[in-house]
């Protein structure tokens, strides 16, 4: 290892491709992902641009990786979901929009950064538990209440899950398409009203 990499690694257990895959995650955190770099992340974590090849096949693995380590990351600090037959339906769907509002609105920043280099978003794809994503996490909840009676037996639930993914899609897309950098907080009678439209459509009852 040359004095330079063992200076990058100094004090630390990690591993020169994990402390590439760290560094490159914190300036997504940090900065998105617009503009980012070989160079730049070479420079942050204190190597030579040359030495990111010796570990990665190319850029697109590298920030494909920390982009998988900065959702992990969202998600971690986002909570556990309410678990089927507990509290409320009610309440349970509030959170898991609240969740979904709150995930969009620090991933999707990140990733809009990406348009213009599909290989990257194919190689972020491609790293992703389906099982763990959010729109199916909703869907197997919402399967799960109605298979105990707590929804109607014809309750179309992979719609229901749809329309708030694309509510949350829309809340963050908005904002950066007006130039504002990040979406906004979503007031929590947002979140109410979403799931009130959710449970009890728009017909008279």
């Amino acid at each position: 290892m040359s004095p330079r990499k063992a200076a990058a690694l100094r004090g630390g257990d990690r591993t020169l491709r994990e402390h590439l895959i760290a560094t490159a995650e914190r300036m997504i955190a940090e900065h998105g992902t617009a503009g980012l770099t070989v160079r730049a992340i070479a420079g942050e974590s204190g190597v030579a641009s040359g030495v990111l090849y010796n570990h990665f096949a190319d850029k697109e693995e590298l920030i494909a990786l920390a982009l998988r380590a900065h959702a992990t990351a969202i998600m971690r600090g986002l909570g556990a979901l309410p678990e089927p037959g507990t509290g409320t339906v009610e309440a349970n769907l509030r959170a898991y929009v609240v969740h979904g509002l709150a995930l969009h609105a620090r991933l999707l920043p990140a990733l809009t950064g990406l348009l213009a280099q599909p290989k990257v978003l194919a190689r972020f794809a491609a790293l992703s538990d389906r099982d763990e994503d959010w729109k199916e996490r909703l869907a197997r909840y919402l399967r799960a209440e109605r298979d105990l009676g707590r929804l109607a037996p014809d309750a179309r639930v992979e719609a229901a899950a749809s329309m708030l993914v694309g509510v949350s899609h829309e809340t963050v897309l908005s904002a950066l398409f007006q130039g504002e950098g990040l979406a906004r907080e979503v007031p929590p009678e947002a979140a109410d009203d979403l799931v009130t439209t959710v449970l009890h459509g728009l017909t008279p009852r």
